[in-house]
């Protein structure tokens, strides 16, 4: 199953663990701070103030984390003094 705009937070979550730390440092938090996100990918980006090619780009880069979720590259890095 690949990551598109339309999966649900707590789909993404369960394939892409990883994602909660990559939308946190996107500003999207989700599960981490206590209140989880309901709804689609698209739908928590765009209540974020997100564009359409942003929304393709977290696509694909979440892509990449799934298929690669041992590359911490892929996984930004959290500055925590920023949250």
């Amino acid at each position: 199953m690949e990551v598109t705009k339309d999966i649900t937070i707590e789909e993404l979550v369960d394939m892409v663990p990883g994602s909660v730390r990559y939308l946190s440092v996107k500003g999207i938090k989700c599960i981490a701070c206590g209140e989880p996100i309901w709804g689609t990918l698209e739908e928590a980006a765009k209540e974020k103030g997100f564009n359409d090619q942003e929304i393709a780009m977290f696509v694909h880069e979440l892509n990449e984390l799934k298929d690669n979720p041992d590359d911490v590259k892929k996984t930004p890095h959290v500055d925590v003094k920023k949250l």
